[in-house]
């Protein structure tokens, strides 16, 4: 299985347009908004999330470029994390691809039924049944709905997927929004080849600096708790979904090193894995 981590930051990327936080200033390599695309062929892709940044991550990334036919899409559907805008938007930008396969909870599709209103009348929006060649496993992590939502409705509002190649059994764990390490999910990484994990903050309260809630609200488990964790665990365990707010982004912080000497990856927009 091919994957392509197509952007790594969290809502907003980094820099943020509305931010003049030290390390939106500080002239960072630029991070788009978190989505993974997959492939067990690499000829038919697939996206965890569909981030705003999705044009541009695109038209980067060779793989996914149209053709050879004049309107021949690679893409072949969408698997949702949650509901929140930053992890969904994509699709309004997708909405000319004509029946595009997306899967999500149904909570999560329920509250996007207005995308689905506007996508309808484009081209479709059709539901994703399988990935040829891959097993999709999901597990509900968390409770936390979209600010945006204001009903009631039965979760699971955020799940983690781990998708496996039927052919070489390498599996991939997408998990970009953890609230905490919940029940069930180290059962659900064991023995995967590649974890991708919540690193929106690295430690709590990191958002008091800039006005904002702490970690715990937001729903985002800190790198702190999970690298104690996954210390000595085998498997390449890597960071995502990183908040503008995250010292780790600086190569040159303490804390990028400690996740770096704790044998943790924090790939960059664009970085490329075998499965």
């Amino acid at each position: 299985m091919k994957v392509i981590v197509l952007g790594t930051a969290a809502g907003g990327g980094c820099p943020q347009w509305n931010c003049a936080c030290r390390l939106c200033a500080a002239g960072l390599p630029p991070r788009t908004q978190d989505c993974v695309a997959i492939s067990a062929d690499g000829v038919g892709w697939y996206l965890l999330n569909c981030s705003p940044d999705i044009r541009a991550q695109i038209l980067s990334t060779p793989a996914l470029r149209a053709g050879p036919g004049p309107r021949e899409t690679p893409l072949r559907g969408v698997l949702l994390t949650d509901a929140e805008l930053d992890h969904s938007l994509g699709l309004l930008m997708l909405r000319e691809a004509g029946g595009l396969p997306v899967f999500a909870p149904d909570a999560v599709l329920s509250a996007l039924s207005p995308f689905r209103a506007i996508i309808d009348g484009y081209g479709g929006w059709t539901s994703l049944a399988d990935l040829p060649g891959l097993r999709v496993d999901v597990l509900p992590v968390s409770d936390k709905k979209p600010k945006y939502v204001s009903s009631a409705g039965d979760g699971p509002w955020v799940v983690a997927y781990r998708i496996s190649d039927l052919a070489t059994g390498g599996a991939l764990v997408y998990a970009p929004c953890l609230k905490s390490w919940p029940d069930g999910f180290d059962a659900f990484v064991e023995d995967a080849s590649l974890v991708l994990l919540d690193g929106t903050f690295h430690a709590p309260g990191e958002m008091t600096g800039v006005g904002g809630p702490d970690q715990i609200a937001m729903g985002h488990l800190p790198i702190t708790a999970s690298l104690a964790r996954i210390a000595g665990r085998p498997g390449r365990w890597a960071f995502t979904h990183l908040n503008n707010t995250n010292p780790v982004l600086d190569p040159a912080s303490a804390e990028h090193a400690a996740v770096v000497s704790a044998g943790a990856l924090l790939p960059a927009d664009g970085t490329e894995f075998s499965v």
